[in-house]
C-alpha cells in the first residue's frame, strides 16, 4: 500500500474510534453522575515531495494515543428522594461490591437493599469513611445526609460517607457509565460538599456531541472516498503498464 493510502486509512481507523467514543458519551447523556470522554491525537507531519515550498502539501499520519476524561461537574437537579446525594465540586462516592472490589462515583443515586444496607443501582455498597457499608436498622426511618456526608437518623449517627479524589483524574479507569476504578491510590475530601436529596446529571453536551458526530461521519466518507480513488488510480496505473507492456 502507498504511503497516501496508508496516511488515509490512519485517519480512518482514528475516526472510527472516535466515533465509538461520542456515540458512548451521546448513550449515557441521561445517565446520572456521568463523564464525557474525548480522543486524544498526535500528528506525524512529513514533508512531500517539493515540499521545501511554502504551499507544498503536506503528508499527516494520525494516530490516537489516550482517551481524555472530562470532570467537569453536571447539573444538579433536586428529587427529594432522601436517598439521592450529589457531590459539589471535587470528590467521588466510594462503593464496594460483593467480591471485595472498589468502585469510585458521581452517581448518588442509592437505595436501601433488603438488610437495610444503602447501595447504588448495581447492589454495591456505598461505604463509609471507615471503610464499612452503612446499614439502617428496621427502626430507623428519618435519613439524613449533612452537607459533611455524616449519615444520622432520628435514633443518632450511622457514621460519614468516604469522599475521595485523586491527584490525575485522568488516572481513573471507566468499566461502565459512572463507575471507575483505579490504579492509584484515592485522597480523602475531608470537608466534602453533599447535598441530599438531588442528583448531578451527565456532564455530556448532546447538541455538542451530535454536531460532533456529525462532522466525523463526513471526515469518516471523506477519507473513505480518498481511499477509494486512490485504489481505483493504481489499478488504472496498473492498466495502463499493461497495454503499454
Amino acid at each position: 500500500m502507498e504511503t497516501t493510502a496508508v496516511i488515509a486509512a490512519s485517519r480512518q481507523g482514528a475516526l472510527r474510534r472516535q466515533l465509538e467514543i461520542v456515540a458512548n458519551n451521546l448513550a449515557n447523556m441521561s445517565t446520572n453522575g456521568y463523564k464525557s470522554s474525548q480522543m486524544m491525537f498526535v500528528e506525524h507531519v512529513v514533508k512531500s515531495e517539493g515540499g521545501e515550498r511554502l504551499i507544498s502539501p503536506k503528508l499527516t499520519y494520525t494516530r490516537d494515543i489516550a482517551t481524555r476524561l472530562d470532570i467537569t461537574d453536571g447539573a444538579i437537579e433536586t428529587t427529594a428522594n432522601p436517598l439521592d446525594l450529589a457531590i459539589r465540586n471535587d470528590g467521588f462516592f466510594v462503593v464496594r461490591d460483593a467480591q471485595g472490589t472498589e468502585y469510585y462515583t458521581r452517581n448518588g443515586q442509592f437505595r436501601l437493599d433488603t438488610g437495610g444496607q444503602i447501595v447504588n443501582q448495581q447492589g454495591h455498597a456505598l461505604l463509609s469513611s471507615g471503610g464499612q457499608p452503612i446499614v439502617l436498622s428496621p427502626n430507623d426511618s428519618e435519613i439524613n445526609v449533612g452537607r459533611d456526608g455524616t449519615v444520622s437518623t432520628e435514633n443518632g449517627q450511622l457514621g460519614r460517607l468516604r469522599v475521595v479524589r485523586f491527584e490525575n483524574s485522568q488516572d481513573l479507569q471507566r468499566t461502565s457509565g459512572a463507575l471507575f476504578t483505579s490504579d492509584k491510590q484515592p485522597i480523602n475530601v475531608d470537608s466534602p460538599d453533599i447535598i441530599q436529596g438531588a442528583l448531578e446529571g451527565s456532564n455530556v453536551e448532546p447538541i455538542l456531541e451530535m454536531a460532533k458526530m456529525i462532522e466525523l461521519h463526513r471526515s469518516f466518507e471523506s477519507a473513505k472516498s480518498f481511499i477509494e480513488r486512490e485504489d481505483e488510480r493504481q489499478r488504472e496505473m496498473i492498466r495502463s503498464l499493461t497495454r503499454d507492456a
